[in-house]
């Protein structure tokens, strides 16, 4: 039995070391390759498959940091107005944070989002696209608080994926900079050039 326990720890202390320390050292899922399936919840508190949301239509993956960061808050936005356009195009967006699902409801209703907002509180699915990284020692508290008590210290790079309903990626934007993001008149140029 004290093998068994020492080999689930052993395991678990060397998923952790995986995740990169600096998000410079992320190694994201490349174009063409297919997004793993996840389990999200929503504002609303519901669970939902991600292969049945992308199976709608064409997507936008939008993934940020959380409702807290004011950069992610003016990307959401930036997207926000662009939106009209995207869905003219045959795409959803579909945006997802560490945040719980009561506070994506928070910054819905804060930010007048209509598109949808997910939760991966524990991260999992920003693990599997390649994007997490450890976060600074000083966000570990808000990250616990801000994700219900599920995040133990990672953060998604914010990257934006153009994805089919099969769950193929036909575009990324992924940036190390937090600061920096793809505009939503760029984006709209892509999309339109697809």
């Amino acid at each position: 039995m004290k093998h068994l326990l020492f080999l689930f720890l052993l395991i678990g202390n060397y998923a952790i070391a995986q995740i990169p320390a600096l998000p410079e050292q992320v190694s994201p899922l490349l174009i063409g390759e297919q997004i793993p399936e996840a389990e999200l919840k929503s504002a609303g508190n519901t669970t939902h498959q991600l292969s049945e949301i992308l199976a709608e239509k064409p997507s936008i993956l939008l993934f940020y940091r959380g409702g807290w960061c004011p950069y992610c808050n003016a990307h959401l936005s930036e997207i926000q107005e662009a939106e009209r356009e995207i869905i003219e195009l045959g795409y959803q967006i579909v945006a997802i944070s560490p945040d719980a699902p009561e506070n994506l409801k928070i910054t819905e209703d804060d930010k007048s989002i209509r598109y949808q907002l997910y939760s991966d509180a524990d991260g999992q699915l920003i693990k599997a696209m390649g994007i997490a990284f450890k976060a600074p020692e000083q966000y570990s508290g808000m990250l616990s608080e801000k994700s219900g008590g599920l995040n133990k210290g990672i953060l998604p790079v914010p990257s934006v994926f153009v994805v089919s309903p099969s769950g193929k990626i036909q575009f990324e934007y992924i940036n190390p900079d937090y600061s920096t993001r793809l505009s939503g008149k760029l984006l709209l140029a892509i999309l339109k050039n697809m």
